[in-house]
């Protein structure tokens, strides 16, 4: 199995295995964070699925990926698909963990793919959003890692094996400008114009027949999971407990086998 460090349309990534008949797959990791958060799930879908083509990616300004300009939606799925084009994947396989399960919805809204993974990324704003427009003051001044420390408290990480709450407390940069630029867009649409935006990309993926997977860390709620259902009526929600909004590091063998299975 190939094993290898590298750049793709400018973006760190650990590429792994080879390309054959198998749809390769593209792992985005969520705010903050880096792409060694998948070293659980690709170890499992390795022994699962031995020698697919995987690419784990550090998003925008994260890891060993440069800054960009705009860490909007749209734009940074855009990145992804340079990155994607860079490395010769046809048509992959989108997983994304907390804002990159939003990144890689956007993308199958704009590229082509075989299929989605959103790891407990909501698509509506909601209480998240009044809660980070309300403390806008505080990202924008001196104290923004006491708010980010406090979203992280009701994460549920301590619900996790003690190698994966050390991943997630050590393998973490909460840059300032990481938490402005990649929630401007919650700073700055009402939920009217946030929710517009997502039916239109969902409609578009509907529109596309793509599958779509929502894995969560524990059961949504009956009217979050009626909306999702009514944008996408073939969608698969599969909840994986014990690991609240870390499902990927809680039970990354059953979501090797979620991911195994789709676009096949």
């Amino acid at each position: 199995m190939r094993d290898a460090r590298r750049r793709f349309g400018g973006l760190a990534a650990d590429s792994h295995g080879v390309d054959d008949h198998r749809p390769p797959v593209v792992l985005v990791h969520g705010l903050t964070y880096d792409r060694s958060q998948w070293g659980p799930t690709l170890r499992e879908l390795a022994a699962l699925d031995p020698g697919r083509r995987a690419l784990a990616l550090d998003l925008p300004g994260h890891g060993g990926s440069p800054a960009f300009d705009s860490y909007r939606t749209d734009d940074v799925a855009d990145v992804l698909h340079g990155a994607v084009t860079d490395a010769g994947l046809d048509r992959p396989v989108m997983v994304g963990h907390s804002i990159g399960g939003a990144i890689v919805s956007a993308y199958a809204a704009r590229h082509p793919t075989r299929g989605v993974v959103n790891v407990d990324q909501r698509l509506l704003l909601g209480p998240f959003g009044d809660l980070v427009r309300r403390n806008e003051p505080v990202l924008r001044g001196p104290d923004h890692l006491a708010l980010w420390e406090t979203l992280l408290a009701g994460m549920g990480v301590d619900q996790l094996d003690s190698a994966a709450q050390e991943l997630v407390r050590t393998a973490t940069t909460v840059r300032q400008d990481l938490l402005l630029g990649y929630w401007d867009e919650i700073l700055t649409a009402t939920d009217e114009a946030f929710t517009a935006q997502w039916v239109r990309r969902l409609e578009r993926i509907r529109a596309s027949g793509v599958p779509y997977h929502y894995v969560a860390g524990k059961e949504p709620s009956a009217a979050y999971r009626e909306w999702l259902e009514s944008m996408l009526p073939g969608v698969s929600v599969h909840v994986l407990p014990g690991g609240g909004h870390f499902p990927h590091l809680a039970e990354p063998a059953a979501l090797a086998r979620i991911i195994a299975g789709v676009g096949r």
